[in-house]
């Protein structure tokens, strides 16, 4: 999945997703899913069919259902065999994307995605926060400067 360009538009495909779920407080967050970030690159080799170009965060905004709480960080892959130990398998529908390209700090990530809600409300796009939203992460090893494509669902 490569996308790297602000405000557009995408027919995001199926995605089989295999990594870790991060469940924890709202705060906690920030510290918790560096660790998962580092923890799923050190164990990559051990997800059969990755393909691991890239790492996938998935998440629900507005969710009553306790297996959607969470962040969850992955690797895609062609097909689901053998999970590693303390891994989990998700799939992510085929959606409708709206993207806004974030390269900067990851405390910062948050201005972008008020920088793609303001262009998705000014474009009268809605987004659908109870579905899928990901971020494509390209580079995710130094937090102070990340590359990463922001994907929120929309009708």
């Amino acid at each position: 999945m490569k996308v790297i360009e602000h405000q557009k538009i995408i027919k995001g495909k199926e995605l089989k997703l295999v990594g870790f779920r991060v469940l924890c407080q709202g705060e906690q967050y920030m510290v918790e899913i560096p660790k998962a970030v580092i923890e799923l690159e050190r164990r990559v080799s051990e997800i059969r069919h990755a393909i691991p170009s890239v790492q996938i965060g998935a998440f629900v905004v507005e969710t009553e259902k306790e297996e959607k709480d969470g962040y969850w960080i992955c690797v895609e892959v062609e097909q689901y065999e053998d999970i590693p130990d303390g891994m989990v398998t998700l799939t992510i529908p085929s959606q409708r994307y709206a993207t806004w390209h974030h390269n900067g700090p990851n405390i910062e990530i948050m201005g972008a995605y008020n920088k793609l809600h303001n262009w998705m409300l000014t474009n009268k796009y809605r987004r659908l926060t109870d579905r899928w939203h990901l971020e494509v992460y390209y580079d995710w090893r130094n937090p102070s400067d990340i590359d990463v494509v922001l994907l929120d669902t929309i009708e």
